[in-house]
């Protein structure tokens, strides 16, 4: 008979605690829904960026107050379409000359501008410092989308949710109420307001907040449709959980990558609609400055000064590319579905 093979006495027994296998380790740190969205928001370089440059403008456009040199409104006759002047820099472009009849001119000492006067962006055709108006005029335009952005959100999601979650004729009335509002032009509504309310701010952010909304709810009632029917949502409602707390605890978390795209893309379309009235003449009146009519203004004098359109229109170009790049950068972030 084969020799029986010994083994240790302590073969069985357990391990000891100060010993752990590297098979239970856990992989990755617990953490919360927005913490493992920021987390996968930093991986992404160009929506940090985008995300950076839209801080600088809101709180150069918000604190404008503090950040403009002069007043944005103030007219100097004298100083009228001067260049932009960088002091110490000695650049075609941003030195304060000027080609006239193909000679280049000092345009300041022309104007009788002192050594310490200088404007860096320029001024317009009264004189006004164009860095400054710029600044306003962001404000002005930032404060139209996010205010008809909030309107958006506020009325869109809850009509949206409200549809998809109650199904039936209700869902069909309330769709089309919808289409009804979907077949009005918006700049027709932007008209009626401006005869019953005075043209500025107050009429252009209710046109908008009229006509944005709707895309939004119909976004949101389609994925409700489909969400409501999904097992967590039919275990909840076994459970006796209300309609209102399945909403916010399981329904808006798995919509809170459309609500986010969907917004960041109604920013920059409410700023270029804002833009384009305020361009035509039926937007911001004067003496205000919003990109549009900061716009409208430097194309008149486009051929001679194109600093006076070239500035606004590269200011709203950024904001609206940064806005884009941002959105998708949070929807990738915020998705359930694209998890790692």
């Amino acid at each position: 008979m084969a020799d029986e093979v010994k083994l240790p006495a302590d073969s069985f027994e357990p391990l000891d605690k100060s010993k752990h296998l590297d098979s239970e380790k856990i992989a990755a740190p617990n953490l919360t829904f927005m913490q493992d969205a920021w987390r996968r928001l930093k991986k992404n370089k160009s929506a940090i960026i985008a995300m950076v440059i839209l801080v600088i403008f809101f709180v150069l456009a918000f604190g404008s107050a503090f950040f403009s040199p002069h007043n944005p409104n103030a007219v100097n006759p004298q100083y009228a379409n001067l260049p932009p002047k960088w002091p110490g820099l000695n650049i075609n472009g941003v030195n304060g000359t000027l080609v006239q009849a193909g000679t280049r001119v000092n345009a300041y000492q022309a104007a009788g501008a002192g050594a310490g006067v200088h404007y860096w962006l320029g001024t317009d055709y009264l004189g006004r410092d164009m860095l400054s108006r710029i600044l306003f005029g962001t404000r002005i335009s930032l404060t139209v989308a996010v205010v008809a952005t909030a309107v958006d959100l506020l009325i869109g999601v809850t009509f949206g949710l409200f549809s998809g979650w109650k199904g039936g004729w209700i869902d069909n009335f309330m769709q089309r109420v919808i289409e009804i509002i979907m077949s009005i032009p918006t700049l027709v509504v932007v008209v009626l307001l401006i005869l019953i309310l005075k043209p500025g701010m107050m009429s252009i952010t209710l046109a908008i907040a009229f006509s944005s909304w709707t895309t939004m709810a119909r976004l949101i009632r389609a994925q409700t449709l489909e969400l409501k029917e999904q097992e967590y949502v039919l275990a909840a409602k076994t459970l006796g959980e209300s309609s209102f707390k399945i909403a916010f605890k399981h329904l808006l978390p798995n919509l809170s990558s459309i609500i986010i795209i969907q917004t960041m893309f109604t920013i920059p379309s409410a700023i270029f609609f804002e833009a384009f009235l305020s361009f035509v003449g039926i937007g911001i009146s004067a003496p205000q400055a919003s990109l549009g009519t900061l716009l409208n203004d430097g194309q008149k004098n486009f051929q001679f000064l194109p600093y006076q359109m070239w500035y606004p229109a590269i200011v709203l170009s950024v904001i609206m590319i940064a806005f884009n790049i941002f959105a998708d950068g949070l929807r990738d972030a915020f998705d359930p579905q694209t998890k790692e």
